[in-house]
């Protein structure tokens, strides 16, 4: 089973070539976020079951430490401008 902020594997890939997903939004239709591009989605309950290939990380569960998945604030280019 799986719940809000749950990362998920689906059975196919993204086109960016991740297939780790964060489950944003729960409801008759379900709202997943790719962890590689931040590509939103949103489907159907029905069609996201049929697609789910299993949950990776649950997002209760203290043994499974959540990935950073974006970049850390000290490597951000920043422009200087003067």
């Amino acid at each position: 089973m799986y719940h809000l902020g749950d990362v998920v594997q689906m059975k196919k890939p993204h086109a960016c070539g991740e297939n780790k997903w964060e489950i944003l939004r729960m409801g008759a239709d379900i709202r997943i976020k790719c962890l590689g591009c931040g590509h939103l989605i949103m489907m159907p309950r029905a069609e996201f079951n049929k697609k789910l290939k299993k949950v990776l990380h649950a997002a209760n569960d203290p043994v499974n430490l959540k990935e950073e998945h974006y970049v850390p604030k000290e490597n951000i280019a920043v422009p200087h401008f003067e």
